[in-house]
């Protein structure tokens, strides 16, 4: 079961596992903070490490507190959208026809009824979004399940609030964030490789990250580039 420390006015969860060395991570978008210890490892140990990293602990926090982040959407034109890591200005279109959203040149044509809220043009940008990630992800796996050797059963897209994508190895499932569809191709697929490295090994320890590296090489470039652009103007890298 996890437990906490506190460092100051920072609180650290703690899970003990049956594993071999300790885990720290700092998590967007908030700054987080979790260990991972072996069971046997009193959580005095783990406080005296925990506060050997607090200078770690607090620009890793810093990081997050200062990333750049979305303005409200108030779904208006020449707003700002992005697909697929482009920028697109929003024309709002009002007519009897069937909503829909359509890319035209490097404008996001929104298709709404007469006097439609903003809460359902929100919905259906937001459903789009959803379905160019449905579109995207098939392919990916295709491509990544032969050269990892595993076989995901099901993929599920989902507006997630604090995480870009989660993985259940008893599964074999996987979950990735809608919002991916506004980032760079490489953003997704890095966070598709991600996810699928969890089929073989459930946490992050090194052999998690030897088996990344050896997948793809310029992951941490990818977690760079996906964590340095903007993210949801909500409290919500990897």
């Amino acid at each position: 079961m996890p437990t906490q420390v506190k460092l100051g006015d920072i609180a650290v969860d703690v899970v003990l596992k049956d594993i071999k060395n300790v885990h720290l991570s700092v998590h967007p978008p908030t700054g987080r903070v979790t260990i991972s210890a072996p069971a046997r490892m009193s959580l005095d140990t783990i406080r005296v490490f925990a506060i050997s990293k607090l200078a770690w602990i607090k620009q890793q926090q810093q990081k997050l507190q200062e990333q750049e982040r979305e303005t409200p959407r108030e779904y208006l034109d020449r707003e700002s959208h992005y697909v697929w890591g482009k920028r697109y200005l929003l024309k709002v279109i009002e007519s009897g026809q069937t909503p829909a959203v359509e890319l035209k040149h490097r404008q996001m044509h929104l298709r709404v009824r007469p006097g439609a809220s903003d809460g359902k043009k929100r919905a259906i940008v937001e459903e789009w979004y959803r379905a160019q990630l449905k579109q995207a992800v098939p392919t990916l796996i295709a491509k990544w399940e032969p050269q990892m050797g595993v076989k995901v059963e099901r993929f599920f897209v989902q507006k997630m609030k604090t995480k870009w994508g989660s993985c259940n190895p008893t599964s074999a499932s996987i979950r990735l964030n809608t919002d991916l569809a506004k980032k760079p191709p490489l953003c997704l697929e890095y966070i598709v490789v991600h996810e699928m490295v969890h089929l073989l090994e459930p946490i992050h320890n090194q052999c998690f990250m030897t088996l990344m590296d050896q997948f793809m090489p310029r992951w941490r470039y990818c977690r760079a580039e996906l964590n340095r652009l903007p993210v949801r103007h909500e409290e919500w890298a990897y």
